[in-house]
């Protein structure tokens, strides 16, 4: 599921858009974008660049409005590049197959290795490991509540590395409701729900695969400065770790419990999950699970390209049946469409000279990349509150990545894991909404710890980027 206001909305069971709405909206969206494009004469920009700023406002006010399905936005993207910029002596493309080049991001290696961590996750959820793994590493540390607290978080934190934040949250959730259900009055069941998407939050910024905003930080650095598998966990583990960390401590200071130790024999004892499908194929998925990542993270040993090990995975569940021609078409192949029209305007806003003319004409005089860097991430915190996170990564990375011309790493980086900091309000990710949904939680539970995750996060962000980049 995307983190759109739309998902958002559909989990907490409130009316959609209708169809007029969106017509209007999409008309006042295109009307801001033609005339803030078009109408000023923008000194020294090239056709094609005007013709690129048209597409970056109109997404973008699209994206924030979501006049149309974040996915449609992105095939949008392609069609007004491929038609605008695409024709031959045209405004940009001088050849007759330069128009490809707003397409070839969907054959991108980093689109298969998101779709290989996709059927990861969705054989983990089918065979039922999941939940199996979740609820005995979540019982593991006692019952205490602070080990209660932070082996839930833990186990949410790793999941959401490899599985989408929403499936992970909604997952934990189902799995600590009996304990938040028997703790009627006390306090702490408040930071048992709210640990769940802080921790989901957190922890997709851990991997490439972990959550939209990485993977296209990744594909616009191709060719620039690349980031392999296991460096980005180097750079995105320690900060997303030690913001887990201060969200645990924040939620047990502000949510202390009654009781000394906890009742989890609800989750213990509770009835068995993931008996859909053989337990020899649960063991199938969880040595592939396992090969897979140790592959990912070993590339620069064995020399197989990450995309290439992607393959494991989808090859050997379809050879074992575990996923057939239902799960793939099952798999939310929107959240690819839409990296790939994120790529397809970082190209469009490269190549015709739009970044380059935009950092120009900025004010930046002699701020420090490290200055930038901070900014750059509270900004895309700040934006990702109130829109989708993917969708503001979207826009940011492209402009953001020439602000720094020798460190354009730090600046995707900081975008990409600044958005995943925006977790203040329930509305910010559908994993807050999903915890906001059962009842237990308030408003402005969140508004705390989010805030503090924020503006932390961006800051710790950047510090580390200027140690391992």
């Amino acid at each position: 599921m995307l983190d759109t206001r739309r998902a958002i909305n559909a989990i907490l069971g409130r009316l959609q858009f209708t169809a007029t709405r969106s017509l209007v909206r999409g008309s006042l969206c295109l009307a801001f974008s033609l005339g803030v494009a078009y109408l000023p004469k923008w000194p020294d920009m090239s056709p094609g660049a005007n013709a690129a700023l048209f597409i970056l406002l109109f997404a973008a006010s699209l994206w924030v409005t979501e006049a149309i399905p974040a996915f449609a936005v992105a095939l949008l993207i392609i069609g007004l590049e491929i038609a605008l910029l695409g024709k031959p002596d045209g405004i940009f493309a001088q050849s007759d197959h330069d128009w490809e080049m707003f397409i070839e991001p969907w054959a991108s290696p980093l689109i298969w290795l998101f779709l290989g961590g996709l059927v990861l996750a969705h054989g983990a959820q089918k065979t039922g490991l999941d939940r199996w793994v979740a609820t005995r590493v979540a019982t593991a540390l006692g019952t205490r509540p602070g080990a209660v607290l932070f082996a839930t978080m833990g186990v949410t934190f790793l999941f959401s590395m490899f599985m989408s934040n929403t499936a992970t949250a909604a997952m934990m959730v189902a799995v600590i409701m009996p304990v938040v259900g028997a703790l009627r009055g006390d306090k702490f069941r408040k930071a048992l729900l709210l640990g769940v998407p802080f921790a989901a939050n957190i922890g997709g910024m851990g991997t490439i695969i972990g959550t939209p905003p990485n993977a296209i930080a990744v594909g616009m650095l191709e060719g620039r400065q690349p980031i392999h598998f296991a460096q980005w966990m180097v750079v995105g583990m320690p900060p997303a770790m030690v913001l887990a960390l201060i969200a645990g401590v924040y939620l047990l200071l502000r949510y202390p419990s009654e009781q000394r130790h906890l009742d989890l024999s609800a989750i213990v004892g509770g009835p068995p999950v993931g008996s859909i499908l053989p337990l020899w194929q649960r063991a199938v998925v969880m040595g592939v699970f396992i090969l897979t990542v140790a592959l990912w993270l070993t590339d620069s040993l064995h020399g197989i390209p990450t995309y290439v090990v992607s393959f494991v995975p989808i090859c050997v569940f379809a050879a074992a049946m575990i996923i057939g021609p239902e799960d793939m078409r099952a798999l939310p192949w929107d959240i690819l469409i839409l990296i790939t029209g994120g790529l397809s305007l970082g190209v469009a806003i490269s190549e015709t000279g739009l970044a380059d003319w935009i950092v120009a004409h900025m004010p930046l005089g002699s701020t420090h990349g490290l200055w930038l860097a901070v900014l750059v991430g509270l900004f895309a915190a700040a934006l990702s509150t109130f829109m989708s996170h993917t969708a503001a990564a979207n826009i940011l990375i492209p402009l953001a990545i020439p602000l720094a011309p020798d460190a354009p790493a730090m600046m995707a980086v900081c975008a990409a894991l600044g958005s995943s900091t925006a977790m203040a309000l329930p509305i910010s990710t559908p994993p807050n909404a999903i915890a906001y949904a059962g009842g237990h939680l308030q408003a402005s539970d969140f508004l705390g710890g989010g805030l503090l995750l924020g503006i932390l996060g961006p800051i710790l962000i950047a510090l580390w980027c200027t140690v391992v980049l």
